[in-house]
C-alpha cells in the first residue's frame, strides 16, 4: 500500500495510518452497530430463492448508494464480489468490504469500468455472486447505470435489487443522502422481483430493462420507508424548489 500511495497523487501521506489502523477499528464498530439492529420484516425472499435455484446459486445484486450500509450484514455470507471505484475513496471501501468477507474488482463508470465489468462478469460465470451500487460513484441519485443490467445479461443470471429501511437512522448531507441505522434500530429488508435479461437484449430493449430495474429499486426503497414511517430524503437539495424525494416536476 505504501508504494502505491507514493506513486499515486490521489493518496495522502496519512492514508497508510488510516487504512491499516483506523479502518479496522471503524469496521469493528460498524459490525457492532449492525448487529445491534433488529430485523423485523423481510419481503420477497421466496422469489429470490426460486431465481437462485434456476441460476445455480448465482446472481447480480444491486442497490442504491444511499442504502449500502446494512447490506454489509445481509450479504456478507454470499460469496460476493463487488465493483469498487479506483478512486482514493474506493481504497477505503475495498478495505472495509474485505473486513466483511466481501471481495472486489476495481473500476467504475469513469475509471476502468469496462475492464472491471468484464472481470466481474467472468467471476459470476465461474460461480461467485456479483454486486453493484448502481447510481455510484457520484450519481445522480437513484438513476440506475446500465452496467449491472449488462453484467446480468452476459452472465445469464438474475438481477436482484435489494433495499432496506430503518425506523431510526442518520442521514448524511451528501449527494446520495447516505443512511446509517442508529443503534438498536428496527430494520425491514426488501428483495425485489428478480429480473432476467435475455442474452440477445440490446439497444432499446436493454434500455427498457434498465428502466424496469431502476423502477424496482425505487419501489423497493419507498416500500421499506413506508413500513416504518415516511419516505426518507434521498436527494441533496442544491437548487431552490427541488424536492428531497420523488421526481422533479416540470414547470
Amino acid at each position: 500500500m505504501s508504494s502505491q500511495i507514493a506513486k499515486n497523487s490521489i493518496f495522502r501521506w496519512y492514508d497508510p495510518l488510516l487504512l491499516n489502523v483506523v479502518l479496522p477499528v471503524f469496521a469493528l464498530l460498524i459490525k457492532l452497530l449492525l448487529l445491534s439492529c433488529r430485523l423485523i420484516g423481510v419481503e420477497g425472499e421466496e422469489k429470490e430463492r426460486e431465481a437462485l435455484k434456476r441460476s445455480g446459486g448465482r446472481a447480480v445484486y444491486a442497490t442504491w448508494h444511499q442504502r449500502v450500509v446494512y447490506h454489509a450484514r445481509m450479504l456478507s455470507r454470499r460469496d460476493l464480489t463487488v465493483m469498487v471505484s479506483r478512486s482514493r475513496d474506493g481504497e477505503y471501501a475495498t478495505g472495509l468490504l474485505r473486513s466483511f468477507g466481501i471481495k472486489s474488482v476495481r473500476g467504475s463508470s469513469t475509471l476502468g469500468g469496462s475492464d472491471a465489468l468484464k472481470k466481474l462478469t467472468q467471476k459470476i460465470v465461474e460461480g461467485t455472486n456479483g454486486a453493484m451500487i448502481v447510481d455510484g460513484p457520484q450519481g445522480p441519485a437513484r438513476v440506475a447505470k446500465i452496467g449491472a443490467v449488462v453484467m446480468a445479461r452476459d452472465a445469464q443470471v438474475p438481477l436482484i435489487p435489494r433495499l432496506w429501511g430503518a425506523d431510526r437512522c442518520w442521514i448524511l448531507n451528501s449527494w446520495d443522502r447516505l443512511m446509517i441505522p442508529k443503534p438498536f434500530a428496527r430494520i425491514v429488508y426488501y428483495h425485489a422481483e428478480p429480473i432476467w435479461i435475455p442474452s440477445t437484449a440490446n439497444g432499446e430493449e436493454l434500455e427498457r430493462y434498465r428502466q424496469l430495474f431502476e423502477d424496482r429499486l425505487n419501489e423497493g426503497a419507498s416500500w421499506c420507508d413506508k413500513q416504518l414511517g415516511q419516505e426518507r430524503p434521498w436527494r441533496k437539495v442544491t437548487v431552490h424548489g427541488i424536492p428531497e424525494t420523488g421526481p422533479i416536476k416540470e414547470a
